[in-house]
């Protein structure tokens, strides 16, 4: 299985294509792309993008094609969960997430 984290990174560019919320929470769509292949899912952020934490939902149908890839999802999610906390995401050009 590839694992993701120690000396290994692979590479995951995220991409949201929709934010919805308020202070608290925001509801986030959008996909990520790992190995040239595109995954969507949707994310409940607390303390929105760069807050404290994000939880991911990915379908089985995702997490079945990535362990077929020899990805673990579970670390995989843990990646883009950090990079959604850190901001390091693509927005649309035009995209205001909610304050």
């Amino acid at each position: 299985m590839y694992r993701l984290g120690d000396n290994d990174e692979l590479k995951v560019d995220v991409f949201i294509n929709n934010s919805s919320g308020g202070e608290v929470a925001s509801k986030l769509t959008g996909y990520f792309v790992v190995k040239n292949k595109s995954f969507r899912f949707s994310a409940i952020a607390f303390g929105r993008i760069g807050g404290h934490n994000i939880s991911i939902k990915l379908s089985t149908s995702s997490i079945n094609k990535l362990t077929k890839m020899e990805i673990d999802p579970e670390k995989l999610q843990l990646t883009i969960q950090r990079k959604l906390i850190e901001g390091d995401v693509n927005l649309p050009q035009n995209m205001k997430l909610p304050k």
